[in-house]
């Protein structure tokens, strides 16, 4: 029996375990244990960011192993194009907007359901190591890793560079070596201790590379000497990501787990202007191509058993409701989701997308969120013997939706991609002006022709969908779905 999208989303919200429905459920209920979850994330890598994508200077010689033999998505978005956004679709399947995480430095709902606190009712432990940019990561706030369902974490308010101070469940700890490295360190000290377990894990694993500054050890660096400094560090900084996941995807098969663990990699937004590589126009910030799409693969050698690569449009938004599916998970209640799940694809039974993706940046600012400055007063402070009780600093308006949003305006840049049209809605804020645009991506990849006039029917079939989308957003946002 095969269910409609529509009829997923009932049957997850009405509580109905998903595993009636899946061919890979039928491999988690007979294995002996759930598969593991180990999920990594990039902050600021585009598309191109890669030498197997043919970056010409770029070396990433662990993310091309990896790439050679698992499953990899050439088409693959992040579901906004700046970090905290997307994270908060990682956690929850559902577009940032839909509960508030507009931009950067905004929080999680405590509202919210995440993948944490699904896997963790579904027998699993969970553990959070890097960045976390979703709220607060002191001990006392409701948009922490721990009230979101980490068990384990050691993690940083944003991105951070080497030597970081991170908070070990909301006690600031000095660490020393590269940034990426620490990360990995953290993660596999979880991974180790449960590796043996008679639970399953998930490990989020959010590296802070290569955001900017930009601050390669010499080791990485010199890989690179002869370009532009800039170029040097940032480079080095992709190189040293890399070393880090391949020591983490070598530690995972040494540990005699890795056929049945999920090891899923991608990036939070497009390329950096001047320094990254994008796949298509434009870069980080933008809702055209290069802001969106990034760099992914999934290895899960109990079930991927040869190596591919995948065309079919993918979103961050999927992958809570795929891991959902595959391990059977029973979410109490299940708000509505804008992801699917990839499960027919990694089951290699559908060759296009079933349901379109919407994009939206709407015009909210971002909150500033120095990770350095942060964890070196909570360092500070503690030492004292006290530590932060701010509201401010604990994110404590995380929960708050006493603002409404109107139904009839949706301002900013939007997006409908329906594989291979795109349609963009801009709206400005100030004059409430509207425009549209229409682009064929297989045809133009780049966007730079606007087809709305030559296909009128695509154009005025794809607009009231987009409008309906965007207004179900802003109803959860406005609290509807709670």
């Amino acid at each position: 029996m095969k269910l409609q999208r529509r009829d997923f989303l009932k049957a997850a919200s009405a509580g109905f375990c998903l595993t009636l429905f899946s061919p890979l459920s039928a491999f988690a209920e007979s294995s002996k244990k759930k598969p593991n979850i180990v999920l990594c994330m990039a902050d600021d890598q585009g598309w191109g960011d890669m030498a197997y994508n043919g970056h010409p200077v770029l070396k990433t010689p662990n993310f091309d192993a990896m790439a050679a033999s698992a499953l990899r998505f050439d088409r693959f978005y992040a579901a906004a194009p700046v970090c905290s956004p997307t994270r908060g679709s990682v956690m929850t399947g559902r577009h940032p907007n839909r509960f508030g995480c507009f931009s950067w430095g905004n929080t999680l709902r405590p509202q919210e359901i995440t993948i944490a606190e699904t896997l963790k009712d579904a027998g699993y432990i969970t553990g959070h190591f890097g960045k976390w940019h979703l709220g607060s990561v002191c001990r006392l706030s409701p948009v922490n890793p721990g009230k979101s369902g980490f068990d384990e974490w050691f993690s940083a308010p944003n991105f951070f560079d080497n030597d970081p101070i991170l908070s070990r469940e909301g006690t600031a700890v000095q660490t020393h070596g590269e940034s990426s490295i620490v990360t990995v360190d953290a993660a596999l000290e979880f991974i180790r201790k449960h590796a043996d377990s008679d639970k399953p894990f998930l490990a989020v694993v959010w590296f802070g590379s290569p955001h900017s500054p930009h601050e390669a050890i010499e080791q990485d660096a010199k890989l690179y000497d002869g370009q532009p400094e800039n170029l040097r560090h940032f480079y080095g900084e992709i190189t040293g990501m890399d070393r880090a996941f391949g020591k983490l995807r070598k530690e995972i098969q040494t540990l005699g787990i890795r056929d049945n663990t999920i090891l899923w990699y991608c990036s939070d937004n497009g390329g950096l202007p001047k320094v990254g590589s994008t796949g298509g126009r434009g870069n980080k910030a933008q809702i055209y191509e290069g802001g969106l799409r990034v760099p992914a693969i999934l290895e899960w050698p109990a079930e991927i058993k040869a190596p591919r690569i995948t065309d079919v449009p993918c979103n961050t938004s999927d992958i809570y409701p795929t891991l959902v599916e595959i391990t059977g998970a029973c979410p109490k209640k299940q708000l509505p989701l804008d992801g699917i799940s990839l499960v027919p694809l990694i089951d290699a039974k559908i060759k296009s997308r079933p349901e379109p993706m919407g994009f939206w940046h709407f015009p909210e600012g971002g909150v500033a969120t120095p990770s350095k400055k942060l964890m070196a007063e909570l360092f500070e402070l503690q030492s004292t013997g006290a530590d932060v009780t701010d509201p401010v600093r604990l994110r404590f308006e995380a929960s708050d939706i006493t603002k409404q949003y109107p139904e009839d305006s949706f301002p900013g840049h939007a997006a409908w991609l329906d594989w291979p049209w795109k349609l963009h809605r801009i709206q400005n804020k100030e004059k409430n002006q509207v425009k549209f645009e229409l682009y064929n991506l297989a045809e133009d990849p780049m966007e730079k022709t606007d087809l709305a006039d030559k296909y009128p029917d695509r154009f005025e079939n794809m607009k009231p969908q987009l409008k309906k989308w965007q207004l179900s957003v802003i109803r959860s946002l406005n609290g509807k779905d709670y």
